[in-house]
């Protein structure tokens, strides 16, 4: 049985619609805080349990007879993250998991300025000391949030960010379906993929480079203005931002100077058997409505 979290979301749920194209729906389930959300899969012959990282005696039923279990990464950011997926990897351990998968992060370090990418290298650490066969599933920096990360540069001419580094603007439909792949490879027994396992796009532009992509597109001159931290925040704020989250963002900024988002791996492009979509199919298509995992 292959056990999906978070089938709700936009990332899983894609990976569960790719799994269906791949293996037979009995052999899948899908493992949610709301069951009534999963209807769609319910219709298509796929098992729907009930479990939430914050309902500790929901998780051991929801995962068991898992071979392969794909765990989300918490959203709620509210949440003490690392605790919850301690939580989860640990319910895993009492039912005997074959293998956990985990939607880490590219960039994921201790050491990193961007939060999330600590709590990604501290989710990592867990695993390894499970006992449990894992896979950290390294998706490059979710390409949909590039449109909010450029701001308004079809009409202002101008990119402004705090500071400036190469970033692997990565589809997260991409990291869905190869999600998919991996998980069918592994279920087939035709490879397997052990630990940090990265998923990028082929290219990591920095923002001066996006600024030369946007010229092209828009036909007239986009120009990279590095602000530095505390001009970048007040602006953000001066433009209603709330300065918590403006704050949050700069550690991605300042995390992409410090080299954390640079590497790129062919791994993706393999797995889709196709190029991964790129930076400029990004700025030429409209811009996405915001969403969660």
């Amino acid at each position: 049985m292959i056990v999906i979290t978070g089938a709700t979301g936009a990332l899983n749920g894609a990976t569960v619609d790719h799994l269906l194209d791949r293996m037979p729906a009995r052999e899948i389930a899908v493992a949610v805080r709301d069951v009534t959300r999963a209807d769609r899969f319910a219709a298509r012959g796929v098992q729907v349990r009930h479990a939430d990282y914050a309902e500790p005696a929901s998780l051991p039923g929801a995962f068991a007879d898992a071979e392969q279990l794909l765990l989300v990464s918490s959203s709620d950011p509210t949440a003490d993250h690392v605790a919850l997926h301690r939580t989860a990897i640990d319910a895993a351990v009492s039912v005997g998991v074959g293998r956990v998968l985990y939607t880490s992060h590219q960039g994921a370090a201790a050491d990193t300025p961007f939060g999330p990418g600590r709590g990604h290298a501290a989710t990592e650490q867990l695993l390894a000391e499970s006992g449990l066969p894992w896979t950290s599933l390294r998706n490059g920096f979710y390409a949909h949030t590039l449109q909010w990360a450029l701001g308004r540069w079809r009409e202002t001419g101008f990119i402004d960010v705090p500071a400036d580094g190469p970033m692997s603007w990565t589809a997260r439909g991409d990291a869905a379906a190869a999600a998919a792949v991996i998980i069918a490879d592994q279920a087939a027994g035709t490879r397997e993929f052990d630990g940090p396992t990265t998923l990028t796009a082929a290219d990591a532009p920095t923002f001066a480079d996006i600024a030369v992509i946007a010229t092209g597109i828009a036909g007239r001159p986009v120009e990279c203005r590095v602000l530095g931290d505390d001009a970048w925040i007040d602006a953000q704020v001066a433009g209603g931002q709330e300065e918590f989250v403006a704050r949050f963002m700069l550690g991605m900024y300042q995390a992409a100077a410090g080299g954390f988002f640079a590497g790129t791996d062919p791994l993706l492009g393999e797995l889709l058997g196709r190029e991964p979509e790129t930076v400029r199919d990004v700025l030429e298509a409209p811009a996405p409505t915001p969403a969660g995992h």
